[in-house]
């Protein structure tokens, strides 16, 4: 099968389209024939050596797909061949053809096209794992959401609204502001030109944000814990602004607030698919119907899956970058 491979760590031109040996399902796995994937931030940081898969996993990029089921494993039951659906998955995903364990796999939401459904797993999973099993977010509760135009912002943006929690979003533009508006978003940040410590804070009365997404780790940890309400959680879930910080852990203290630090990929086969079960459980039913949706910014064919890496790293794009096979 054509997969795209990284024969040498890199920018964009180290990805390479090559043919590999067709992965075979285990006993408990389903091979997916892949109409698209997702493109995430741990892609580009796999890309640059930074980030290897778990051991035993697959060394291709790509952590979600959707398509059409071609072989089942002997211990499989509720999935068939023919079977149209999205899977989350710890690697693999930039290839014709992808294993992956039958608890990760959900189907494609009805009113959602089977490409556009590539967009949906790896954002729902990480959203509801951390802001609502995590995180515990509560209706009339403020959340404080960094980077609110990206794929993960734009679906827990659309999630915690419907929940009935007031979402505050920091963005780079008025354009993308305005977008997260338009998915419910109150309280619109641009960072480049605002403390988002003073517009939290003045937007709650003083009060802070009782839960915050954050994808930037070490450059925003205090700022963050300063934002934080009484009780606040901060959950951070990416490393864009560097991972060693000083806490003030008196500052904290005074809050009684948590810092938690999360990630998807490294969890067990059994805790990814309690999520997903929880995500069919709970989010479908919004998706299906048409109260929550992916938000897909631009789709690429699989051979320019450089130009589609150099499109994520330049920030410009709101919501989910596809490959399409």
């Amino acid at each position: 099968m054509r997969a795209v491979t990284v024969p040498t760590p890199g920018g964009p031109d180290s990805l390479v389209l090559a043919d590999v040996d067709t992965p075979e399902p285990q006993p408990d796995e389903v091979r997916i024939r892949v109409a698209a994937a997702g493109i995430n931030r741990a892609d580009i940081l796999q890309r640059q050596g930074h980030y290897d898969p778990p051991p035993g996993s697959s060394p291709l990029l790509g952590l979600e797909v959707s398509g059409t089921i071609d072989a089942v494993g002997a211990d499989v039951a509720d999935w068939s061949v023919g079977d149209e659906v999205c899977a989350l998955l710890v690697g693999g995903g930039y290839a014709e053809q992808v294993c992956v364990s039958a608890g990760q796999v959900l189907p494609i939401p009805s009113g959602v096209g089977l490409v556009e459904a590539a967009a949906l797993p790896e954002v729902t999973c990480t959203v509801w794992s951390n802001v609502f099993l995590t995180a515990n977010l509560q209706p009339g509760e403020t959340i404080l959401i960094h980077g609110g135009s990206s794929g993960i912002g734009t679906m827990a943006i659309q999630l915690a609204r419907e929940v009935g929690a007031r979402v505050a979003v920091t963005a780079g533009s008025a354009e993308k502001l305005e977008f997260c508006r338009s998915l419910g978003a109150e309280i619109l940040i641009n960072y480049r030109e605002e403390d988002f410590v003073d517009a939290v804070k003045a937007a709650t009365d003083g009060r802070g944000a009782g839960v915050i997404l954050d994808n930037m780790g070490a450059k925003y940890l205090m700022r963050n814990v300063d934002t934080l309400a009484d009780g606040g959680r901060l959950v951070i879930i990416g490393m864009q602004g560097g991972v060693k910080a000083e806490l003030n852990i008196a500052a904290l203290l005074r809050k009684r607030g948590a810092v938690i630090a999360t990630a998807l990929r490294s969890r067990s086969l059994a805790e990814k698919a309690t999520i997903v079960a929880a995500v069919r459980e709970h989010v479908w039913p919004l998706v299906e119907a048409g109260r929550v949706r992916p938000i897909v910014h631009a789709t690429y064919p699989l051979d320019e899956v450089a130009a589609a890496h150099t499109e994520l790293e330049s920030s410009r794009h709101i919501g989910k970058i596809l490959l399409t096979l």
